[in-house]
């Protein structure tokens, strides 16, 4: 077995490999150079970014073996296109549940204002602002991958996004002809759950704008990949190009591995995902 057998991490709780391999769904899924490119990674962002819990919350070591592990499995092949992929997040802030907004910000129309309060689970701020996650959010986001929600990727997504200093849902793109096809392919899409026409894959909070597509529809790519990759080839195509993973062959060789190997649990069949009853802020949530 792969666990226990690899070199002490600093940042990382002594038994993260465990940690992981219990409370996460697709660990199993990566093969040992994806989990050792995976701990890099988890180090850097528990060592290079501060982690912060809410007023009368304590951080534990799944908290944030959970939380450091999505927010990697997210950058897994980009860490070496220059730089920290996450260099705007200065800090993780961790609160039990779901948090209550209070105070006045831009309404729901150009123009107008609003101080009614809001409930978010997670919250990415942009220029080099924190990334918020309710943990029970997190939690049951990485617990049950095939559900298709996870606060965690979500928030992370935005980040991603922010690094060109816009939140268009348009991620830095490799050239040209990649930013034309991006553009093209998630503008149709998101033009389609705007018509009521999308499928069931992506929540109606993907119609939000074009930031909050980018930020389901990673959900998604990740959680659910071989329902996108059969129900929307050109949207899994341009996030496997841009993420450089393809999560429908690695779940595709692990169930073709377990079926090899005889009857026992693995993961859950993808079931539709629940509709969103949480509503998020508008600075990338």
């Amino acid at each position: 077995m792969w666990v226990g057998r690899r070199r002490r991490r600093a940042g990382l709780p002594d038994e993260w490999e465990a940690i992981g391999a219990r409370t996460i769904g697709w660990w199993r899924l990566l093969d040992d150079g994806e989990r050792e490119r995976l701990g890099r990674l988890m180090e850097q962002i528990l060592l290079g970014k501060r982690w912060e819990a809410a007023r009368g919350f304590a951080l534990t070591d799944e908290m944030r073996t959970v939380i450091s592990a999505t927010a990697a499995l997210l950058v897994l092949e980009l860490d070496d296109q220059g730089g920290d992929p996450y260099r705007d997040v200065q800090a993780v802030i961790v609160h039990p549940t779901t948090v209550t907004f209070r105070g006045a910000r831009p309404g729901p129309a150009p123009g107008l204002m609003t101080d009614a309060p809001l409930s978010v689970i997670g919250q990415a701020h942009a220029r080099r602002g924190p990334v918020i996650v309710a943990w029970d959010a997190a939690r049951a986001g990485a617990r049950h991958p095939e559900r298709g929600h996870d606060v965690v990727l979500h928030e992370f997504a935005h980040k991603l996004d922010m690094l060109d200093d816009l939140i268009d849902g348009t991620p830095p793109l490799p050239d040209r002809a990649a930013r034309e096809r991006w553009i093209a392919v998630c503008t149709t899409e998101l033009r389609l759950l705007r018509m009521g026409m999308g499928g069931h894959l992506l929540s109606s909070y993907a119609a939000t704008n074009p930031a909050e597509f980018f930020a389901v529809a990673t959900e998604v790519f990740f959680g659910r990949p071989l329902d996108l990759r059969e129900h929307k080839p050109a949207l899994y195509e341009v996030f496997g190009d841009f993420y450089r993973q393809d999560p429908a062959a690695r779940l595709t060789r692990y169930l073709t591995r377990r079926i090899a190997e005889g009857p026992h649990p693995g993961p859950a069949r993808p079931r539709p995902a629940p509709p969103v009853g949480t509503p998020e802020a508008e600075d990338g949530t």
